[in-house]
């Protein structure tokens, strides 16, 4: 963009600040004993106050609480999302920065609040604000600006419960033409996957990948095997450690289909699992090479690194014929 074309830009970016993602709206369920139990299972959260009513009841809590980690999810919209979602105010704000070559999207940092513990019968109501857009930033994806929301969750007694701060950054992906602009001619190099973060804990896993491997962590004094990569044996505090290489057999123990957004880089719909490996650890992949309806907990996978954009090796997981 030349000067003139970034200032009206940004006169129109900066026209959504303080406006409302849409009216306050109230989740779908009121907190319930089985999406906390399911929560809990999920994450491996065994703490009682959360699923032993007897248990909960003789803590300071005085009963069965939802965890906090939970607040959003009682404002999720579910899949209706995945087919024809309405155009609000915040995806309008995306589009326009998508028609100007902003494609690329990274959610950056979130923090979040907790005023008060929920309980089951609890009704959460939710109300989205367009807090801020930065200036124009240079970053290591690309050109581009941070879009913080703020979203503020009451109860039935329109009494505060807790409160979310997310931003995210749309960007110019780093290999697209220079002089992105709305014009159709422009076309955006073909975008990669969001490279991870390899810092001094976890870039030895991610150098063996590079090379086909996955290699698990593994405690050199009680031989705990653990993922993903971490300083300290959560068994006995031991910081020393190596590594075994797995044989990326596997089985399906959770897993969702997105749909929407479609970040790009990414194919869709795209199956993320957790997958239970033989060795006993259990890792987060993508499950290829089957339709997506037909995939299943329990089924029997078998990983393979593979390339999955010019940048980017990792472990792939591929049904394993006659496996349920």
């Amino acid at each position: 963009m030349n000067p003139e074309e970034t200032k009206e830009f940004e006169q129109k970016i900066h026209a959504f600040v303080g406006r409302e993602n849409g009216p306050p709206k109230k989740g779908k369920d009121a907190v319930n004993e089985p999406m906390i139990r399911q929560w809990a299972e999920v994450m491996g959260d065994e703490s009682p106050v959360y699923t032993d009513k007897e248990t909960a009841k003789n803590t300071t809590k005085g009963g069965i609480i939802a965890p906090p980690s939970m607040l959003q999810a009682w404002s999720m919209e579910g899949y209706p999302m995945a087919g024809s979602p309405a155009v609000d105010v915040q995806r309008s704000l995306h589009n326009v920065f998508d028609e100007n070559g902003f494609t690329g999207v990274l959610g950056t940092n979130t923090s979040t609040e907790f005023f008060r513990d929920l309980k089951p019968g609890d009704e959460v109501t939710y109300h989205t604000v367009i807090e801020s857009i930065s200036e124009q930033k240079s970053t290591a994806r690309g050109i581009g600006y941070f879009i913080e929301t703020v979203t503020q969750f009451t109860d039935q007694n329109g009494e505060r419960v807790g409160k979310q701060v997310f931003r995210v950054l749309k960007f110019i992906p780093a290999d697209a033409p220079a002089e992105a602009s709305s014009v159709a001619d422009d076309s955006p190099a073909v975008p990669t996957r969001i490279a991870a973060p390899r810092g001094h804990d976890n870039g030895w896993w991610w150098e063996a990948a590079d090379k086909g491997k996955v290699l698990i962590q593994r405690c050199k004094s009680c031989q705990t095997l653990r993922h993903p990569p971490r300083p300290m044996c959560g068994e006995c505090q031991s910081v020393e450690w190596d590594s075994i290489e797995s044989t990326l057999d596997g089985e399906i123990f959770s897993f969702t289909v997105l749909h929407y957004p479609k970040v790009p880089g990414y194919d869709y719909p795209l199956c993320c699992a957790v997958i239970s490996l033989a060795e006993g650890t259990r890792i987060v992949a993508n499950v290829v090479g089957i339709d997506t309806e037909e995939v299943k907990i329990g089924m029997k996978v078998k990983g393979k690194v593979e390339q999955v954009d010019e940048k980017t090796m990792l472990p792939q997981f591929y049904p394993v014929a006659g496996g349920q």
